[in-house]
């Protein structure tokens, strides 16, 4: 799936987002909206991981956006 669709969607998948990634508030999921790389960013901050495993979960998430039909 297209990252695009994720962030045309993203009040939608926030939900999901959260389920994922416990750690990020309500406010940084208002100022990420949708943007993959600050999604990325705020991952390795929260999380104390390297921008490569971050990218490679935001990776995942996308794949099972699109298998499992969330948008």
């Amino acid at each position: 799936m297209n990252w695009d669709r994720i962030e045309g969607n993203w009040k939608q998948v926030k939900g999901k987002v959260h389920q994922q990634w416990g750690k990020l508030t309500d406010d940084q999921m208002d100022q990420i909206q949708g943007n993959r790389e600050m999604l990325i960013g705020k991952i390795q901050e929260l999380y104390g991981i390297t921008k490569e495993e971050a990218e490679k979960q935001v990776k995942q998430f996308n794949d099972r956006c699109s298998n499992e039909n969330w948008i």
